[in-house]
């Protein structure tokens, strides 16, 4: 109903039309919808990238030591000797199938660092050499060493020569180590003993793989030998006790520098071969 003057008519068109009032309810329901927003956002914020799995296992702390140079390396207890490869790999730049990990002896690759009871602030020795290192050394020891070969086949056997015969002739030692003809075996975890040098007298040898040495040993002293400085091994079966073989090192760089070792067990010839002229990395 109009006024007299009209007021009551401008008022009500002044509303737009269609418009509704806006009720608690509404209010409420936006309120609640950023709540739940912001929820969401925190929840968002919060969720694991994945990492979170492996900083919650166990960890050990261990000293790498390599080529004279020391690594700090944390990894899982629970990380196998494989694993502990790869790592190291990362941390060297040496390929797992070059490296020879030694802690408390050679260390296993199945077995997990909680199964070889490491802990803490170990230290672990690495010996192995990268590709190029390999291809630098050794390809001249394989060339000297066929070189020899040929040679020696040219000459009468070692065995028969006077300057070999004088220590043969004594017979094989008493307590020398049980030889197993052809057979191969690895390294033993003792000294290799009993055996005759050049002179005559008892020498046993020590392999130091985790100083990459070989100990020659006598009465008198022991030579502690880098094996990377031994530039050949050469060896031949004694006639008529084709269970041992007669051994030299040479440890510089003419035949004249070879030392001679005698009755050596033909099972260990080959390991003591490759342990000295570094094929055990091709492994």
């Amino acid at each position: 109903m109009a006024t007299l003057d009209g007021s009551e008519d401008v008022l009500m068109e002044s509303e737009p039309k269609g418009a509704e009032p806006v009720s608690n309810d509404s209010v409420k329901g936006c309120a609640e919808s950023d709540t739940d927003a912001a929820n969401t956002s925190t929840q968002d914020s919060s969720i694991s990238n994945g990492d979170e799995a492996d900083d919650k296992r166990e960890m050990v702390e261990l000293k790498i030591i390599w080529n004279k140079n020391k690594y700090d390396l944390k990894i899982p207890v629970d990380n196998t000797g494989a694993k502990l490869k790869e790592s190291i790999h990362s941390l060297t730049g040496l390929p797992p199938a070059m490296q020879k990990v030694m802690y408390k002896g050679l260390l296993p690759e199945d077995k997990t660092l909680r199964d070889i009871k490491i802990t803490n602030g170990a230290k672990i020795m690495v010996v192995g050499s990268t590709i190029n290192d390999v291809l630098a050394v050794s390809t001249p020891k394989e060339v000297m060493q066929q070189e020899v070969k040929a040679e020696e086949n040219k000459k009468e056997p070692l065995c028969r020569q006077k300057q070999h015969r004088k220590v043969l002739d004594k017979g094989k030692p008493d307590d020398i180590m049980p030889a197993i003809k052809g057979t191969k075996e690895r390294l033993p975890t003792v000294p290799l003993s009993g055996m005759f040098n050049k002179s005559g007298g008892k020498v046993r040898l020590t392999f130091k793989l985790e100083q990459d040495q070989l100990w020659i040993g006598t009465k008198e002293r022991t030579e502690k030998v880098p094996m990377g400085s031994i530039k050949n091994v050469v060896s031949e079966p004694i006639e008529d006790h084709e269970g041992y073989h007669m051994m030299a090192f040479q440890l510089g760089p003419t035949e004249a520098s070879q030392y001679w070792v005698y009755w050596v067990p033909a099972q260990f010839v080959d390991a003591i071969k490759d342990t000295v002229l570094g094929k055990w990395q091709y492994f």
